[in-house]
């Protein structure tokens, strides 16, 4: 396999694709130093893959493959790491019930009543956190919780699945909990 991989140049990929490979990743990711550690990982990839390169494509698409490939995997264990982070989930039980709905105990013991300067202080907090989360996040929690849209019309409309409707209602409930609890606790300092 040596005649495959005579072409490439190792130590031009940085010269050659690492901007257009880091402005991939930084479009996907949003963050830069995420964006720089997929580029890294996806070059050490391919050093150790080089035999699986053939000279029948273009070397910068090979490289974007890897790439693509690293970007998933980081997503994936970032979400991973979000539905496993300790704490967050005692926030969410007491303000929401398992059909993700405001719980009684929240109604009751007065998370949600709030007096006249209080609840233009919650507005203002509550925007700011939900202008803070991932687009997709957003839109599906404005639909179900603001909007009171069914699932179905959200799935339909957001072109997603019910599973992934739930997964992302809950990944949004999980970061407007901790952004109010932080934001609100700051202003009572």
């Amino acid at each position: 396999m040596p005649e495959s991989t005579s072409k490439i140049d190792p130590s031009r990929w940085l010269e050659t694709h690492g901007d257009v490979m880091f402005a991939f990743a930084y479009s996907r990711l949003r963050d830069r130093d995420a964006a720089e550690e997929v580029v890294q990982e996806a070059f050490l990839g391919a050093l150790r893959n080089l035999d699986m390169f053939s000279n029948r494509g273009a070397e910068g698409a090979w490289l974007m493959g890897i790439l693509k490939r690293k970007v998933v995997d980081y997503l994936r264990g970032k979400a991973k790491k979000e539905l496993s982070l300790d704490g967050e989930d005692q926030v969410v039980t007491r303000l929401f019930d398992r059909q993700g709905n405001w719980s009684e105990s929240a109604k009751k013991n007065g998370a949600l009543k709030l007096d006249a300067i209080e609840q233009g202080e919650f507005r203002e907090i509550f925007r700011t956190c939900l202008e803070g989360l991932p687009g997709n996040q957003a839109a599906v929690f404005v639909r179900k919780e603001v909007q009171q849209e069914s699932t179905e019309d959200v799935c339909k409309e957001l072109r997603i699945t019910s599973t992934n409707l739930w997964v992302l209602m809950h990944r949004a409930r999980l970061r407007l909990a901790e952004c109010i609890k932080s934001r609100w606790d700051m202003g009572d300092a």
